[in-house]
């Protein structure tokens, strides 16, 4: 289970900054809303070999200082929710505030692992200044610059050495599946339906979160935990950012899980940010399913289910390999086609090609129709194997591995879910030097 760190703080400290030096990435999970400078940055980082994800919970505050009260409280209480680590990250050029004062305040009352970051620290002369954040009782103070670099070095040395101290979980080697999606599209009724059909048959397993229970369900031939991300936390909690909470909450379910059923609304169509939740699921490796909920309330041509898959597809390309399954979880019409369908897509993600047979089928495909030349240089595929991921993902020897663009990364992709059975599952595809 990945860790989750969480940076927070008052507006321009630099939080999104040292984001995206610490992810490398830009990758927006919930679009800009009209009106609301909300755009959430969720990102992943790997340091000593220990992987983690980030968020970057900026962009709450919109006016002034005075709206501490009612903005940087949700930002810090979510984050304090939400992660295993915070990162307070302060500024060093404007020195210490009463708003630092007041974040401090409510870190210090949380169970979880701290650590302060005074940023904008260009000089060596300025770590001198850091010396007042000490005062905020919060520990080491790591003197950081977001633009340069210097100094998050050991900043992560210090994140790692916190994670690799986590106690490793005991759990059932049982596929988890996890019910991912915007909030309001039915994820508690289709869990509340699944579980409610013969609640003997469900056992409550503790959770790999700390608040997220994962169900067995072994009913009808299934035999999975079902990650239930739904519903867990305290009404007071959800109503201060419904659209944040949920987004963290995805995040979690997916990286807990081999499957994910992304459930949409058919009255709302498709959105971004189901979009981002799926190409998450991609970028994790995960199997994907996705449920078309509410699906009776829809008027019905004759191709309106065609053409709604189409239009999924092609706003999820180049990943467009998955089932789509539409559903009324309120009359759990289709229900079981979606666990088959999550069923199948773990299998898929499970397979395992034999060398000898990956070779025998791809080698005559790539010699009919080789990688396009360049520089006047041929490039000449020799071998190939299944590399030993827990998701689909295969090597490619050959002498130009440089030279090999995407577009041709993907017709090799297509044709090895043509020849082998890869449906809703992402596929790694590596070239490499023989």
């Amino acid at each position: 289970m990945t860790n989750i760190l969480a940076i927070v703080g008052r507006p321009n400290v630099g939080k999104s900054t040292l984001f995206n030096r610490l992810s490398g990435s830009r990758h927006a999970i919930v679009e800009e809303t009209a009106g609301v400078t909300r755009d959430r940055h969720y990102g992943k980082s790997d340091w000593n070999g220990i992987e983690f994800s980030i968020i970057d919970t900026g962009g709450y505050v919109v006016g002034s200082d005075d709206i501490f009260e009612g903005e940087i409280r949700k930002q810090v209480d979510l984050a304090i929710e939400e992660s295993d680590i915070i990162l307070f990250v302060v500024d060093a050029r404007e020195g210490l505030t009463d708003l630092d004062k007041d974040v401090a305040a409510i870190l210090r009352k949380s169970k979880k692992k701290i650590l302060l970051a005074a940023n904008k620290v260009d000089t060596n002369a300025m770590i001198a200044d850091t010396a007042e954040f000490y005062g905020l009782g919060l520990g080491e103070v790591f003197p950081i610059s977001s633009i340069s670099g210097s100094g998050t070095g050991e900043l992560l040395d210090e994140v790692t050495k916190f994670l690799e101290k986590r106690p490793a979980e005991e759990e059932l080697d049982l596929p988890k599946f996890a019910v991912v999606g915007r909030p309001n599209v039915g994820k508690s009724s289709l869990i509340n339906a699944l579980l409610g059909i013969d609640r003997n048959i469900v056992t409550p397993i503790p959770g790999t979160t700390r608040d997220t229970i994962n169900s067995r369900y072994t009913s009808f031939g299934f035999d999975f935990l079902l990650v239930d991300t739904a519903g867990l936390r305290k009404k007071g909690k959800v109503h201060e950012d419904i659209e944040f909470y949920s987004v963290m909450r995805s995040i979690k379910a997916i990286e807990s899980s081999d499957v994910c059923l992304l459930l949409l609304d058919a009255t709302q169509g498709v959105e971004s940010q189901d979009i981002n939740i799926l190409h998450l699921a991609e970028k994790n490796h995960k199997a994907v399913t996705v449920i078309v909920n509410k699906w009776d309330l829809i008027e019905k041509g004759t191709n309106t289910h065609l053409e709604f898959e189409e239009l999924i597809k092609r706003k999820t390309a180049p990943f467009a390999d998955y089932e789509i399954i539409f559903t009324s979880v309120l009359t759990k019409q289709r229900i079981f086609k979606a666990l088959e369908s999550a069923t199948r897509a773990y299998e898929n993600r499970k397979r395992k090609i034999s060398t000898s047979q990956l070779n025998d089928i791809m080698l005559p495909i790539i010699k009919n129709y080789p990688p396009p030349m360049i520089k006047g240089k041929q490039i000449s595929v020799k071998f190939i194997t299944q590399l030993p991921t827990p998701f689909p993902a295969f090597a490619f020897y050959c002498n130009l591995p440089q030279y090999v663009r995407d577009p041709y990364k993907r017709y090799i992709e297509n044709q090895l879910r043509e020849k082998f059975d890869f449906t809703g599952v992402p596929v790694q595809i590596f070239f490499r030097k023989k």
